[in-house]
């Protein structure tokens, strides 16, 4: 039988880790430093889909839920039929890709093209079924909310991974009529909203569909910190909610899978 982790330490563990994690925010601030680094990591790489870091996108070997059973989702092709959260059974209508290659494999992935690791069970038992990776802009559908995986990284079960290992890293997105949520690795996560010419693909929706629609309409409510002065206030709300409770919904459910993440730990 499964059990849920026991929680009985893990909000005060909670609470000493968004206390740090104030500090680190604020140690991180100096924009200018940021940006240099930023500039200095992207000149070692060759990114053929430029605006990776503001997409949705799934790491090669992720597998995807059909109405045939879980499939790699480089191996799904279009008209392939998912089931979704919201809209029933629907075909895929085009699979984007964004391969990356560093031309310096000396240099480090910048921050923002390396994948977002959720743990297996991260989330609830089962959820994931398997580890998933994940761009960090990436939503899950968590409680009816869209959240970016981003805001969710919590040090244990979900953490950026440096991927030092892999001089290539390949991303899709699947595109369905409209904005939905289909299954990754057993998981709830949003589809590609919004086609644009980054794709290295993109003639091929062009050629199929012309030019793509804008701004479609949201299938959830999406939630996010916006940066990091957001996410500073919200780790402020966290550490005081044992006594003053202000936090908001992304608040709470980040709590939640952060003491998740602790009670799994001390487990292992």
């Amino acid at each position: 039988m499964n059990q849920e982790p026991s929680n009985s330490s893990a909000v005060e563990q909670r609470t000493r880790r968004n206390i740090m994690k104030m500090g680190v925010i604020l140690a991180s601030a100096g924009l200018a430093a940021g940006l240099a680094e930023t500039k200095k990591a992207y000149a070692g790489i060759c990114i053929t889909a430029n605006a990776l870091g503001t997409c949705n996108c799934f790491l090669r070997g992720t597998k995807i839920r059909t109405v045939e059973g879980e499939r790699k989702i480089e191996d799904l092709v279009s008209g392939d039929l998912l089931p979704t959260h919201f809209g029933g059974v629907r075909p895929i209508r085009w699979i984007a890709r964004y391969p990356l290659k560093k031309s310096d494999p000396s240099k480090p992935w910048v921050k923002d093209v390396r994948p977002v690791r959720i743990a297996r069970s991260a989330l609830a038992t089962g959820v994931p079924l398997a580890d998933l990776y994940v761009t960090g802009e990436h939503a899950l559908f968590i409680d009816g909310l869209l959240i970016p995986v981003g805001n969710l990284i919590n040090g244990t079960t979900i953490t950026r991974q440096e991927a030092r290992e892999y001089d290539e890293l390949e991303y899709f997105n699947i595109k369905v009529e409209g904005h939905d949520v289909i299954y990754a690795e057993g998981t709830p996560v949003e589809t590609l909203r919004d086609v644009d010419e980054s794709a290295v693909n993109f003639a091929d929706y062009f050629q199929m569909y012309g030019a793509p629609k804008t701004q479609e309409i949201r299938c959830a409510p999406w939630v996010s910190y916006r940066g990091s002065r957001g996410e500073l206030k919200s780790r402020i709300r966290s550490a005081i909610s044992p006594w003053f409770d202000r936090r908001e919904r992304i608040d709470v459910i980040r709590d939640r899978l952060e003491e998740r993440g602790i009670a799994l730990s001390q487990q292992l």
